[in-house]
């Protein structure tokens, strides 16, 4: 059996490199790490458009650019209308959402909530393994 493959959600990016997760979601965010990680573009425009000291900014910096970007594709684009249509999500989310659903990723994010009920989205707490 494959392996599943991971999104990783801004606020996981944040909580792991901040080292605020538990032993049990640091140890998952390692190895999901290792094998080079995963984030929207909007996780991207997130983590560098926070307003961060100098060598704060360089780790997420550092962290940005060695992960995959996963950019706008057309196949985000109609998943993000269909997701804001059906559900009272904000663009952010809805973007970050429809990237795992269209690239068959697991998408980590402490904000389950954000996402409950998106059809064939799968969500992993880092906070709660």
């Amino acid at each position: 059996m494959e392996q599943p493959q991971y999104l990783i959600d801004t606020n996981a990016v944040i909580d792991y490199l901040a080292n605020k997760l538990p032993a049990s979601g640091m140890d998952f965010m390692n190895t999901v790490i290792d094998a080079l990680p995963n984030v929207s573009v909007v996780t991207k425009i997130e983590v560098l458009g926070f307003n961060a000291p100098e060598q704060h900014y360089k780790t997420l910096s550092d962290f940005i650019n060695d992960a995959i970007v996963l950019d706008l594709t057309n196949n985000v684009v109609e998943a993000s209308i269909e997701i804001r249509k059906k559900h009272k999500t904000k663009l952010p989310d809805a973007i970050i959402a429809a990237t795992a659903i269209a690239y068959d990723l697991v998408l980590i994010s402490r904000d389950t909530s954000d996402f409950k009920n998106i059809e064939g989205l799968k969500v992993i707490d880092p906070h709660c393994l």
